[in-house]
């Protein structure tokens, strides 16, 4: 058990220091930072990334975290006061726009939903409560992908194969995701329009933690003939403004703009 212990410190001291950092890190700089030799670095990258919590990047010849370390990070505000934080402000958008609005989080390449406030007369949605969907193809996703560095996304979706969809609509590939990222990124909200259901759009803005990483994202869905396109930036506008404030409840900080 003694030599355990250690062992299991550096490893957090790992993830706090990659949790931390701006991007993925050399092994060199870990050793540094831990001030341990090299070859322990390794063996202990190797141990995490066995278990997802660290991810190598071959390119850069860099470590970044792993998709545990996102799951650990949902399951944290799961199980603690994102959800009490959330649902008076989603109660609040839903009495703005009128329309069902909902808190998602990521869960390795999908969006999980936490939370659904209903208006008197609601949608049947597919996203309900529980209810995991392809990330890429949610607006609440890729709001909250459009804020991750691109060698998350990339270690996120893996391999070549090609990506998901239930419309026939959505980005293919990495590259198109990519591109459709970045474009959100810029505009601050993201929405997706019929790739989840036919005749059903939606709009999401991002939550921030306190090192400006996205942590959850504020969605409103409604039917396509009832809101047409030019209404919805006053829609996003009112979505922004809820996420922001739940930012500002989880003590966070906006990442700055791509």
């Amino acid at each position: 058990m003694g030599e355990q212990v250690p062992a299991a410190r550096r490893a957090l001291a790992v993830l706090r220091l990659l949790a931390a950092s701006a991007g993925p890190l050399p092994a060199s700089a870990i050793a540094r930072h831990l001030d341990v030799p090299r070859s322990s670095t390794y063996h202990l990258l190797a141990a995490m990334a066995e278990d997802g919590f660290v991810t190598y990047l071959p390119e850069e010849r860099r470590w970044g975290l792993g998709v545990a370390a996102f799951e650990i990070g949902s399951a944290y505000l799961r199980h603690g006061p994102l959800e009490r934080l959330a649902r008076p402000l989603l109660r609040r958008l839903v009495d703005r726009v009128g329309e069902t609005a909902q808190l998602g989080v990521l869960h390795g390449a999908e969006t999980l939903y936490l939370l659904k406030e209903q208006p008197p007369r609601p949608e049947t949605l597919v996203t309900d409560v529980g209810v995991r969907m392809p990330a890429q193809l949610t607006a609440s996703g890729r709001s909250m992908l459009a804020h991750l560095p691109a060698a998350q996304v990339r270690a996120l979706f893996p391999g070549p194969a090609p990506f998901v969809h239930r419309t026939g609509r959505g980005p293919a590939s990495l590259r198109e995701l990519r591109r459709v990222l970045a474009v959100d990124a810029r505009r601050g909200w993201s929405y997706e329009d019929g790739w989840i259901t036919e005749g059903l759009a939606s709009i999401a803005a991002c939550a921030f933690d306190h090192t400006g990483h996205p942590t959850a994202a504020v969605a409103v869905t409604f039917r396509r003939e009832r809101r047409p396109e030019e209404s919805w930036p006053w829609l996003a506008e009112r979505v922004r403004a809820i996420a922001a404030d739940l930012t500002t409840r989880l003590g966070g900080r906006a990442s700055p703009p791509t």
